[in-house]
């Protein structure tokens, strides 16, 4: 595995500091059992896992911290949250909320019952524990690792890119992926060859992965479009084809929604006059029908070869 060089970006989309949502999570062995009790009665308290407590409301990415939080509190010997919990509390982006907290651990004992709970045997050697919001974590390259292991394709490659995005260098991963053994080692390394630091959101990097599905050539990502009117940039795209591909979400329209409907406007205008073509995908969309709306403007026989990558769907169940 080649390791990427370094890349253009549009003015302003460096790295973002990662920020945890850290919620306040009350442990039952530091709160009187009446008053826990009354606090969830009268519903101002939800319970996050067993033996802690968040306050109504909580959302979904700091209710899962609580929970590993929770987590952390009964376990007694070694440990290191791990997969898509580690992912997480590295501030990453996530196509779903884990609902299971991942932890690896010395031995599967001691609570191992819990469904709610992803038992890991084990941490692996070339896993480095940082501590994170008060918790022992396995570092960015090993957590990327994992997850490019174990979950699914999109969640995964959402992880890696993210990961890639914040600053890891990707060879700190092709490390461990050269040295690694067992099941889903073949489809981590795929996904990793995949893994771009350009997608700067999930839906972004959803995007990117229909067309590696359907067997396309990669997109490049952040393409820079000279036009008349200036500079602009698009989340990516075929500049050979003089295509490009972006996701619209409601963020992008924040604010004085009449002042950037025109100025989108404007600068769809000048893209499309400098003679590209731009296909608008949002969450409505399939990863099919992406596909599909992209490849009128394919010129002819450029997909000859294109085939359905079997490698990156998720197993049946």
């Amino acid at each position: 595995m080649a390791a990427s060089g370094p890349m253009p970006r549009r003015p302003g989309s460096g790295p973002a500091p990662r920020t945890l949502e850290l919620p306040a999570v009350h442990l039952a062995r530091d709160v009187p059992r009446e008053l826990a009790a009354a606090r969830v009665r009268t519903g101002a308290w939800i319970p996050a896992t067993r033996g802690a407590y968040v306050r109504n409301g909580t959302s979904a990415r700091a209710m899962a911290i609580a929970r590993a939080v929770g987590v952390h509190a009964r376990i007694s010997s070694a440990h290191a949250f791990s997969h898509e919990t580690a992912a997480l509390l590295h501030g990453l982006a996530l196509w779903d909320v884990p609902q299971v907290t991942h932890v690896r651990h010395e031995h599967r004992g001691g609570g191992s019952n819990d469904p709610l709970v992803a038992r890991h045997l084990g941490i692996p050697a070339h896993a480095r524990v940082v501590v994170l919001a008060g918790l022992p974590v396995t570092d960015l390259a090993s957590t990327t690792w994992d997850c490019l292991r174990t979950a699914t394709p999109l969640a995964a490659l959402v992880v890696a890119d993210s990961a890639l995005h914040a600053g890891l260098p990707r060879d700190s991963v092709v490390a461990i992926a050269e040295q690694a053994r067992g099941n889903g080692t073949a489809r981590a390394r795929a996904l990793l060859e995949l893994a771009d630091e350009g997608a700067e959101s999930a839906r972004e990097t959803w995007a990117r992965f229909a067309f590696a599905v359907a067997g396309w050539p990669p997109p490049e990502t952040q393409v820079r479009v000279e036009t008349a009117r200036g500079t602009f940039w698009a989340d990516l795209g075929w500049p050979r084809w003089r295509l490009l591909v972006e996701y619209d979400g409601l963020g992008k329209y924040a604010g004085d929604e009449r002042a950037r409907l025109l100025e989108e406007k404007v600068r769809r205008d000048a893209i499309a006059e400098a003679g590209w073509h731009s296909v608008h995908v949002t969450k409505a969309d399939s990863l099919r029908s992406v596909v599909a709306r992209a490849q009128p403007y394919v010129p002819a026989g450029e997909l000859a070869h294109a085939r359905l990558r079997q490698d990156l769907l998720p197993a049946p169940r």
